[in-house]
Order: structure tokens, then C-alpha cells, then sequence
């Protein structure tokens, strides 16, 4: 028989807390709750979770402080943060604090439970690579340590900066399409969330383009997707 998921739902608002305890609970999730982000580190040591839904806001140790801390001591754990607003802004700075994906508030439950039960899933089953280095101008990916660097220096990438950076060298000289890098980092249920991918790449190119304006390495291929130049 399968295990049932574990989920640490990480939220101040006890009302909402409550209401993700019953719902997720019914929904055949076992599920862990925290009102704050010391505690949601605490709760981590204790007992391994299949995921994590973060509230990004929070007094204390705020969502974002939280997510880094917990993307940097579990790296492969997926987390979901939860937000009231759809801004750019937001979206950014969760990506960049670890996230896997962003919910907002008001959200409806099947959604977010169709993310969740995804994002559980790809943790699970990752996808079968050899280990390999890669070197592309000044830039190397390392797939065994999950390391890249840029002229022998490490570059510090967030999850999903990492796995669509190793997607377009793995494809490089060849045109990787939105929906392809999507559905690839994300799971099928994605196809249409091209900011997703637009922030990525931008965040990419700050971190490993010497000019981000004109990239040298992530080339944009206009109404497909974008391509890593071949060395």
C-alpha cells in the first residue's frame, strides 16, 4: 500500500491553517502544521515531509527568510508558497527564496492540491541522469554535485534556476520551447505559466551573462522559447 504524503502546512492565520488541516487531512494527506517559521525548521528535524506549504507572509522569521532556510537544508523538497497578491515582484522573490510554485489567495483547493500532489510526485520519481560535466565556454555544469560555475567560480542558483539551466545546456544549440521547459521543470500541469520561465531566464542571465542586456549564453528565440548557445 502506498504512504500517505506528509505535508507542514506553514501559515500565522490559524483559521486558514485550521481549514488546510482538515481539507488536505480528508483529502488523504498526513499533515503538520506550524504557525511560524522557527518552528516549521523544527518541525523538519523531526519528522521528513513530502512537501511544504509556506505562507510568505508571516511575523518573525518571514516566508521568504523561512523558504531559504529550508531550501538550502532540504534542497530537493518542495515548496509551495502561499501569497495574496499575483504580482511579478512576488513571484521573483519566492523562486529565488527556493520555492517550486506559488499559490494565491483566495485559491481554490483543487488547484492547489493538483500542484501539491505534482510537485510530491517529481520529488519522488526524479528523473534518471547520468552523471556528468559539462563545460560550455566559461561556464561548467557539474549534474553529479548539482554545481555550476563560471570561470571556476560557483554560481549560487536556486532549484528551479539550476534545473532549467541544466535542461537548455542538455539542449544546447537546439531551441527548447516555453511549454517544453514548462512541463519539463514543472510538471504537465504547467504549459501556460510562461512568467514562470521568463523570470527564471532573467535570473539566470543576471547570474552568469558578464551583460544580461545581451546575453551570450541563454539566446532568446523570438515566439518559441530560448537556446543555449553550442561552445
Amino acid at each position: 500500500m502506498e504512504s500517505r504524503s506528509k505535508v507542514l502546512v506553514v501559515e500565522d492565520d490559524a483559521g486558514i491553517r485550521q481549514s488546510l488541516f482538515e481539507t488536505l487531512t480528508a483529502l488523504g494527506f498526513v499533515v503538520g502544521e506550524a504557525a511560524k517559521g522557527e518552528e516549521a525548521l523544527l518541525r523538519l528535524r523531526m519528522v521528513t515531509y513530502d512537501a511544504v506549504l509556506l505562507d510568505i507572509n508571516m511575523p518573525g522569521m518571514g516566508g521568504k527568510e523561512t523558504c531559504s532556510q529550508i531550501s538550502q537544508a532540504y534542497p530537493h523538497l518542495p515548496i509551495i508558497m502561499l501569497t495574496v497578491r499575483d504580482e511579478e515582484d512576488d513571484l521573483v522573490e519566492a523562486l529565488n527564496a527556493g520555492a517550486s510554485d506559488y499559490v494565491t489567495k483566495p485559491f481554490q483547493i483543487r488547484e492547489l492540491t493538483a500542484r501539491l500532489r505534482a510537485a510530491i510526485r517529481r520529488h519522488r520519481t526524479p528523473p534518471a541522469r547520468p552523471n556528468e560535466i559539462r563545460v560550455v565556454g566559461e561556464i561548467t555544469l557539474d549534474t553529479n554535485r548539482r554545481r555550476v560555475e563560471k570561470r571556476g567560480k560557483q554560481v549560487h542558483l536556486a532549484p528551479k534556476e539550476y534545473e532549467t539551466l541544466r535542461f537548455l545546456i542538455e539542449h544546447a544549440g537546439h531551441a527548447v520551447r516555453h511549454e517544453r521547459l514548462l512541463t519539463s521543470i514543472w510538471g504537465p500541469l504547467y504549459g501556460s505559466e510562461r512568467e514562470y520561465v521568463r523570470v527564471i531566464i532573467n535570473q539566470l542571465r543576471k547570474k552568469i551573462e558578464d551583460d544580461p542586456a545581451r546575453p551570450a549564453y541563454i539566446l532568446t528565440e523570438s515566439h518559441i522559447g530560448y537556446r543555449f548557445r553550442e561552445d
